[in-house]
């Protein structure tokens, strides 16, 4: 008699939804695969990427390339993140996102958006941005597969890793204000955040992204993610977090 087959997809917890969402905010490339015109055959180019405020991956691509033509043609697509480490590469985590690939018109709201928060995480995109054979995309994903290392395995449904739609308008208009502000006068904040709560080596942090969970943070060959101690419920509520965490972070390297 045999045995049943072993369910190898373990239940989705609070800690799968968190290594998503940080590979997801983190990634600062990934692998796009795209249905090629015609033959029907998988399609896969590396791509730049990063995320809009409510976690959905933006990517820019030449309309002159293979694979936007078929996003273009055909919008179903799958991107994977997260970035191998020292040994076996199949040991560290990574995601895999099923979207839909949807063209920002030039000067709509979303590709304005868009186009900030991708420069802002890939400042070296702007000898190229503005090229007319340039478009930006949102990836909207559907779902996602989690692998977390050998044995951890996880299905999420987009909601367990997409903020909710209002939050994007409210962000939206106040966020790169308060970037700048952050970058210009709070550097050593900045710091103290990925050295204490990210656990990252180095001083040069610049914030690149807020969003209701958290802050992206870049360095010249390095991002981090740090989370919030608790989700913010509006756009106000971000001062006083990062005073908050600022507070923390000191004090506890007081103690030390």
């Amino acid at each position: 008699m045999t045995e049943p087959k072993k369910d190898v997809i373990r239940e989705t917890d609070a800690e799968a939804v968190r290594l998503a969402k940080t590979l997801i905010r983190s990634a600062r490339f990934g692998a796009l695969a795209a249905i090629e015109p015609g033959t029907g055959a998988p399609l896969a180019s590396r791509v730049g990427v990063a995320t809009d405020i409510d976690g959905a991956p933006l990517i820019l691509i030449s309309m002159l390339s293979a694979h936007t033509g078929a996003l273009l043609a055909d919008p179903r697509c799958s991107l994977l993140l997260g970035e191998p480490g020292k040994g076996d590469p199949l040991a560290h985590p990574r995601i895999s996102l099923a979207c839909r690939a949807l063209r920002l018109e030039r000067g709509t709201a979303d590709q304005i958006r868009a186009e900030r928060r991708y420069l802002n995480r890939n400042p070296k995109a702007k000898l190229y941005a503005g090229l007319g054979d340039f478009s930006f995309f949102r990836l909207e994903p559907e779902r996602a597969s989690l692998n977390g290392g050998f044995g951890k395995a996880f299905l999420l449904d987009r909601g367990d890793f997409i903020a909710g739609a209002a939050f994007v308008e409210e962000f939206a208009g106040g966020e790169q204000a308060a970037l700048d502000h952050m970058n210009a006068d709070h550097r050593d904040a900045l710091a103290l955040y990925a050295r204490h709560f990210g656990r990252a080596e180095g001083g040069d942090w610049i914030a690149t992204g807020f969003d209701p969970d958290g802050m992206d943070l870049a360095a010249p060959d390095a991002t981090c993610r740090i989370f919030f101690p608790r989700p913010l419920q509006s756009a106000r509520e971000l001062r006083s977090a990062l005073v908050e965490m600022a507070k923390a972070g000191r004090a506890a390297e007081q103690d030390r």
